[in-house]
């Protein structure tokens, strides 16, 4: 039973990644400059991929803490030095949509996490 659970997960996560990266194709083709409140994220979000992390370049309308322009810092420079890619095409807003869309396949499994542990029944598999 264990095992067929397993092969439902893996199923389940591979088609949410699958439905995300069609999705995430279709808005990058669609939506090609900053969308609503990437205006004030994506320039922010450059800078740190570019390594200025001083205060004194923080846009004042940005409210929430830079908990993701790090974050993304952390996908996307290692994955421009193994790949060789240069600068402009990893700090590119279809680069730091595509970290967003890394995250929400981290959530499934996140959710897949909480679901087990509030099913007591599952306990025993796992």
């Amino acid at each position: 039973m264990a095992q067929l659970e397993g092969y439902y997960f893996s199923a389940a996560l591979s088609c949410t990644f699958l439905v995300s990266c069609l999705l995430f194709s279709a808005f990058s083709r669609a939506l090609r400059e900053p969308y609503m409140d990437e205006i004030f994220h994506l320039p922010q979000a450059q800078r740190y991929c570019e390594g200025h992390f001083s205060l004194s370049q923080w846009d004042p309308m940005i409210t929430t803490l830079p908990g993701l322009y790090l974050l993304s810092v952390g996908v996307v420079k290692p994955a421009s030095w193994i790949f060789g890619l240069s600068e402009h095409v990893v700090c590119s807003i279809g680069m730091l949509r595509f970290v967003n869309l890394l995250f929400s396949v981290g959530n499934f499994y996140l959710l897949y996490l909480l679901f087990r542990k509030v099913q007591p029944r599952h306990k025993e598999y796992f």
